[in-house]
This record gives C-alpha cells, structure tokens and sequence, in this order.
C-alpha cells in the first residue's frame, strides 16, 4: 500500500520542522558546504546555491509526492534561522518504516539540535502516521551522528561491512573517496519510552497539516 506524507511543520520549544522553501537557498547552500557534511554525506562539493533551489523546489517535492520521502527545514524558533534538515527516505509504506537522516549547520552545533529534530520527527511518525519502524544509518567514524542516534533510543542492530563512502579533503581542498562500514540502527514505538521524557522537557511537539 503506498501512501503521501502530508505538507506539517512540527513544532517544539527551541525548533520548528518545516518543508524547505527558496529563502533558505544562501543558508542552505552554505550548511552543505561544510567540511564535516562534504566529509559524511554524498552532497557535492562545493555546493552551488542552484543546486540548493534544486533540491528545494524540485527533488524535496517529487520525493514527498511520490511517497519515497520527507525534507524538514530545521529552524530556530525565535530567530527563525535555518539550523538543519531531518531527511526521511526509502519508505515502505506497507511495512510502515522509513530511512532517517539529519544533518546540523555549523553556525548551531552543540546545542542538542539534531536529537530534539530527529525525536520530535520520530514521535510524529509513530503516532500521526502509524509508523512501526525508522532506520538509521551512520559511518563507523562518525561519532557525532551515532551519540544522537543513542540519544533519541534508537537500537544498534549491526554493521553492513563496507557498505559505506566517507570523504577526506587534502589540504589542496581535493575531496577523495575512503570506504568505511555502516552502523545500522533502529527505532520502534516502543524504544520511545525513556527518550521521550527528554522531548517532553523541551515542550514536546505540535503538528500542523497542509502548512505552506
């Protein structure tokens, strides 16, 4: 059975969770353009702003409407800046599970962002859309996505042995590929029990559908 995700924002204390739209292209552009997302994720390097309105305005729309998956803006609720991007990908709507990723803007990390986003979007996944699973999956070196996924309650289930490309930069600024493992985890309703005090500490979360 295949299934849409619904335009929402969430909302928690400090974040709101929205879809991408064309201001955030500058912002956008420049968070991509990180060392430590060039070095974790297959985002081109450098990262131009037309690929930013790309992924804005074509990529993030077709996945929602062909029900593959899911692009939050993270943003800070005061300020309204753009702090982040949860993905959700690879969704199988029949088995009601679903890829999660996230990344952190440089100018927000350490303020505990990228577990507030990841389990405001997990609990809205589990009880609004009736999901029964969410995966995800980190490079074996990256320490930073894995203390996030511990955090949040996910399980480690194993580890897929060369399954993954990290990136290094030489000091020329030249990007080359290194193989590494995947960690894989997962995260059931269930898992939630203990790490949803946390979200609660904040406020928990609001939805709002068909937002624009």
């Amino acid at each position: 059975m295949a299934g849409t995700f619904p335009n929402i924002s969430i909302s928690t204390e400090r974040l709101v969770l929205r879809p991408l739209d064309e201001d955030d292209v500058p912002a956008l552009a420049e968070m991509m353009n990180d060392e430590q997302v060039g070095a974790w994720t297959a985002v081109p390097q450098p990262y131009s702003e037309e690929q930013a309105r790309g992924w804005i305005t074509e990529y993030a729309p077709a996945e929602r409407e062909a029900g593959r998956g899911l692009d939050f803006a993270v943003t800070e609720f005061l300020t309204q800046r753009l702090v982040g991007v949860v993905q959700l990908a690879k969704t199988n709507w029949r088995v009601r599970s679903t890829e999660m990723s996230y990344i952190i803007a440089p100018w927000a990390r350490g303020e505990g962002y990228a577990s507030e986003a990841a389990l405001a979007t997990a609990q809205w996944l589990f009880t609004d859309q009736k999901f029964e699973r969410i995966e995800l999956r980190t490079a074996a070196d990256n320490t930073a996505s894995q203390q996030v996924a511990q955090k949040i309650g996910c399980i480690s289930e194993g580890v897929l042995r060369g399954a993954c490309i990290a990136r290094v930069r030489a000091d020329d600024g030249t990007w080359s590929d290194v193989r590494t493992d995947y960690i894989v985890w997962s995260l059931l309703p269930e898992d939630l029990d203990g790490a949803g005090e946390q979200l609660a500490d904040t406020g928990g979360f609001t939805s709002y559908t068909d937002w624009n």
